[in-house]
């Protein structure tokens, strides 16, 4: 069976390359009718806090990243770890290290005059004195000749001497696992068969298949994704960069969307810009992935945000809205706000613009100065006195009869459409800018629409 997983480190929210990886995990294993599963590593005492875990769960609930087994957290399992330190101690793979912090650096020194890369040099290795009221460390016995060598699916084909790796600390000098020993335990121990991490980890991923193999342990495929780059090709930063899951929720952005969007950072299906995620799900594979950084464009999110919208039923759109309408003491009982949202769903790009263009219709805006100037003129109120008065004759308010109201009245006024529209819509809305102003009319109802005009 498959089994992939996503292993955040909870020492902040759940960053946005963060979820992109997480993305392909989920989406790999749903494919292959395998497991997902979700591990939180948690061994940075002093950097992890129960607010990050939080935050991390929250953000994939909210994503819909459902995880099949988990959280599994590292500091629960810190028994088992000890077990296989012992172990490794006993059968001669690792081995207790003495060496104090003034002894290892006086070593580096040395090697660096002579010429030489810096690297433990096993002194320890072969040496049973035990210095008193010293606690050591354990060590790798990492191979020393030969290569590591393993087909990325996304990097594709990756080999390292193994004389360019160290023989790596695995506890510290008070039993705590690291945490290159603590991923290799847990991908063993949970059966992990697929690691999908970004490529800041390829240097690890060496000393981690050797710690396998010296357990005796079958090795996963990995594939390591590319960085996510601002538009501009840098790094994103969290001083500049909105790189929080959460960040987008606020900024308006459905999951859908926000997923959909980073399907496409290094991986496409053809010429499909528009995606749900069963369609996601139905073509992904890890080996489609590009190896090159992929660059954010907030412009392109915000664009695939706007289809989603536009795809997305009223039901759905009123449910996602209704906690903001209710923030602005607007309680959406005494108009059809289904056919609302139908009218402005095509008009924003994010929900909280489109929340913006919901809310005019039950409060009006406070108009812009220039713009009653401009539009609310003496001649325009006389105009709307007297439209009021043909709108007041309308029997059955309907779409078809408000249309032809205001046909024939700019007809015998020999009036252009905008001398009409541009005051109806301040009076009614406060802003020139709303949908077509007959549906807004329409929706409005008769005495909504003159007791505004009469305002």
């Amino acid at each position: 069976m498959i089994r992939t997983r996503f292993a955040p480190s909870p020492t902040g929210f759940l960053h946005i390359g963060g979820a992109r990886t997480a993305l392909f995990s989920w989406a790999y294993a749903k494919r292959n009718n395998g497991k997902f599963i979700l591990r939180v590593e948690d061994t940075d005492l002093e950097r992890s806090t129960q607010e990050s875990v939080d935050s991390i769960i929250h953000a994939m609930d909210w994503l819909g990243l459902d995880y099949d087994e988990g959280p599994y957290f590292q500091m629960q399992r810190m028994e088992r770890y000890k077990q296989v330190i012992q172990q490794m101690l006993h059968d001669g793979t690792a081995y207790h290290c003495y060496c104090s912090r003034e002894e290892l650096d006086l070593m580096r020194e040395e090697q660096r005059a002579r010429g030489e890369k810096p690297r433990y040099d096993r002194r320890c290795l072969h040496n049973h004195t035990h210095p008193a009221g010293v606690s050591p460390v354990v060590r790798f016995k990492n191979p020393t000749e030969g290569s590591v060598v393993w087909d990325d699916l996304v990097k594709g084909r990756i080999e390292i001497a193994n004389s360019e790796l160290d023989d790596l600390i695995i506890a510290r000098s008070d039993g705590t696992p690291t945490y290159n020993f603590c991923v290799v335990v847990d991908d063993l121990d949970m059966q992990i068969t697929h690691v999908t991490r970004g490529d800041d980890h390829v240097n690890n991923t060496p000393r981690q298949i050797n710690i396998l193999k010296a357990l005796g342990a079958e090795l996963p495929k990995y594939a390591h994704v590319p960085m996510i780059l601002r538009d501009d090709g840098q790094k994103m930063s969290k001083r500049n960069d909105p790189v929080s899951v959460i960040q987008y929720r606020e900024m308006g952005i459905l999951p859908e969307a926000l997923l959909n969007y980073l399907a496409r950072l290094c991986w496409g299906h053809g010429d499909d810009e528009i995606f749900s995620m069963e369609q996601f799900v139905e073509w992904f594979d890890l080996n489609g992935i590009s190896p090159s950084p992929a660059r954010f464009d907030m412009k392109k999110l915000y664009w695939v945000n706007a289809q989603h919208i536009k795809n997305s039923s009223s039901d759905k759109l009123i449910e996602l809205i209704s906690p903001a309408l209710i923030k602005r003491n607007i309680i959406p009982d005494d108009l059809d706000l289904s056919a609302i949202i139908d009218l402005v769903k095509s008009r924003g790009d994010n929900l909280n613009s489109i929340t913006n263009e919901v809310a005019y219709f039950y409060q009006p805006l406070e108009a812009n100065l220039e713009e009653v100037e401009k539009h609310l003129t003496d001649d325009a109120k006389m105009i709307l006195n007297k439209f009021s008065v043909e709108l007041n004759k309308v029997g059955e308010w309907n779409l078809d009869a408000i249309k032809a109201v205001i046909k024939d009245f700019c007809m015998i006024n020999n009036l252009k459409m905008p001398q009409l529209g541009m005051p109806i819509r301040l009076k009614l809305c406060g802003t020139t800018q709303t949908p077509s102003f007959d549906a807004v009319i329409h929706i409005l109802g008769k005495n909504n629409v003159l007791d505004r005009i009469a305002a």
